[in-house]
């Protein structure tokens, strides 16, 4: 596994600035690696949570990065409450950008950025992961989510497209 200092090195190397895709299953790591890399590289972090229209919108949030945050720099929040979209949100060109969030990294979206990390996890410890973290909220929707995943995972090939695949079991060992 390597240390943060060397994972932002090799980040760095790939293109100034660094426009970064967090890939990998729900419950893998992603989140907990995005609050000390984006810091780290000092980037704009966008995840997917924002963006996801609703419990079945892996595909139409993948679409978004490639379509319009990546080539327009802007990306406009889905308002989990009301069930519709609200505010676009601008960000600066010039600044280093990390995309966290399972459907960041596809075909269409490798294209546009600069480096791409996968987090691999066995699925019943994600799963165990994302129940814990966010309980009766998740639980109703595991199945269905876990299934657009896999179909995105898939057809895609994420893992395939990744500068780097980390493992999920040591993500917190970056600090």
């Amino acid at each position: 596994m390597p240390e943060l200092n060397d994972l932002v090195l090799s980040i760095r190397a790939a293109g100034i600035p660094p426009v970064v895709l967090l890939d990998g299953g729900s419950g893998a790591g992603k989140s907990t690696l995005a609050r000390v890399l984006a810091p780290a590289l000092g980037a704009e972090l966008v995840r997917l949570d924002d963006l996801y229209p609703g419990w079945d919108g892996l595909q139409a949030a993948s679409r978004a990065v490639a379509d319009e945050l990546l080539p327009r720099r802007r990306w406009r929040r889905w308002d989990w409450a009301s069930g519709r979209s609200a505010e676009w949100h601008e960000l600066d060109p010039s600044a280093p950008l990390l995309v966290e969030g399972a459907g960041a990294l596809s075909r269409a979206s490798r294209q546009l950025a600069t480096f791409a990390l996968w987090i691999d996890l066995e699925p019943g410890e994600r799963k165990r992961r994302a129940l814990e973290r966010d309980g009766d909220v998740f639980a109703p929707h595991w199945d269905r989510w876990a299934a657009q995943e896999d179909a995105f995972f898939s057809r895609e090939r994420p893992d395939l497209l990744a500068d780097l695949i980390l493992d999920g079991e040591t993500i917190s060992s970056f600090r």
